[in-house]
C-alpha cells in the first residue's frame, strides 16, 4: 500500500498527516484565509517538505467542515471524504488499547463520540471550545491569540477569580474537596489582573468541557476519555484534567499527536477498508 494522506479541513486551518505502512508521518498544520487555499497550501507544502512524489500517494482522505468546499481531485489524486465524527473515533481509538471510551474533540466547539469496541457513535456536542476561548479573550483581554492568552494564564492565579468550595464552606463536601470550583468567575471583580482573567477564561472552557464529558458517560461503564483537538496543547490541560480525574474517578487521556487525531482518523478510514495495520 502506498502513502495514505488524511486531511482535516477547517474554515481557515488545515491539518495534514500521512500514514505510511501504518506509521504516522510528519503531521503538519497550515493556516490560510479560506479552506480551499488552506487545503491546497497544506498539501503542496506537505509533499514538498517530505519529498513525496504524487505517484507515492495511494489515496487522499478528507474530513472536517471545510471539506465540503472540495469536489474535485487534489493535484489529480483520488480523494474521498469521511464523516468527521467517524474520523475522530478512528483517530482516538488508534492511540489507545481501551475498548470503551468517549472521544472529546475540542475544536471551535466540542463534540463527544462514544466508542464501544468497533462501534463508533456521535452522542452530542456543545458550543463551548476554542471559539469560546478566543471570543472571551477578545472581549476581556483585547486579543484572540491563544498562545498569548496561555502565556498570561501561566502567570495568573485562578483562585482570585473562581469561587471555590473552601470560600463558602469550611469543610469539604462529599466527593468535593475544598479546592473544587463552586462558581467559575464567581469571585472576579473589576480589579482582576489580565493574568488572572486569562487563567479564568481557560479554566472556564476546560472545566466546562470536562464536566460535560463526564456527564455524557453518566449511567454507563465508560471511565476513559480521550481528548483531541487544538485545545489539548494548552499547558493548563495538565492542571485542570488531573484535578477532575480525582473528583470524578475517571481518566482523561491526551494521546501523542492529539491535535492531529481527526486527520489521522481520516486516513485510517481508508486503511481499515483496504488492509490490516
Amino acid at each position: 500500500m502506498g502513502i495514505v494522506i488524511g486531511i482535516d479541513v477547517g474554515g481557515s486551518t488545515t491539518k495534514i498527516v500521512g500514514l505510511n505502512k501504518g506509521k504516522i508521518q510528519s503531521p503538519m498544520f497550515i493556516t490560510a484565509a479560506d479552506p480551499v487555499t488552506s487545503l491546497f497550501g497544506a498539501f503542496g507544502k506537505y509533499i514538498y517538505d517530505n519529498g513525496i512524489h504524487l505517484s507515492d500517494v495511494e489515496q487522499v482522505m478528507l474530513t472536517g467542515v471545510g471539506s465540503a468546499f472540495v469536489d474535485s481531485p487534489l493535484y489529480g489524486l483520488p480523494t474521498r471524504k469521511t464523516d468527521e465524527f467517524i474520523a475522530n473515533g478512528f483517530g482516538a481509538r488508534h492511540a489507545t488499547d481501551i475498548d470503551r471510551l468517549i472521544v472529546v474533540s475540542m475544536g471551535t466547539g466540542t463534540s463527544f463520540v462514544r466508542i464501544n469496541g468497533d462501534e463508533i457513535q456521535h452522542i452530542g456536542g456543545m458550543g463551548i471550545g476554542g471559539g469560546t476561548l478566543q471570543g472571551l479573550s477578545r472581549l476581556l483581554l483585547k486579543t484572540h491569540d491563544i498562545h498569548q492568552v496561555a502565556g498570561l494564564a501561566a502567570k495568573g492565579d485562578v483562585t482570585r477569580v473562581n469561587l471555590q468550595i473552601g470560600d463558602i464552606c469550611n469543610n469539604a463536601l462529599p466527593d468535593l474537596p475544598v479546592s473544587a470550583t463552586a462558581s467559575l468567575f464567581g469571585k472576579a471583580d473589576s480589579n482582576a489582573s489580565p493574568e488572572d482573567i486569562a487563567c479564568g477564561i481557560i479554566y472556564t472552557v476546560l472545566q466546562t468541557i470536562g464536566g460535560a464529558a463526564v456527564l455524557s458517560a453518566l449511567n454507563s461503564p465508560v471511565k476513559d476519555f480521550v481528548l483531541i483537538g487544538n485545545l489539548t496543547q494548552l499547558p493548563q490541560c495538565r492542571e485542570v484534567f488531573p484535578k477532575m480525574e480525582s473528583i470524578y474517578h475517571v481518566r482523561f487521556h491526551i494521546p501523542p499527536y492529539a491535535e492531529y487525531r481527526t486527520a489521522i482518523g481520516a486516513a485510517l478510514a481508508y486503511v481499515r477498508e483496504n488492509s490490516t495495520i
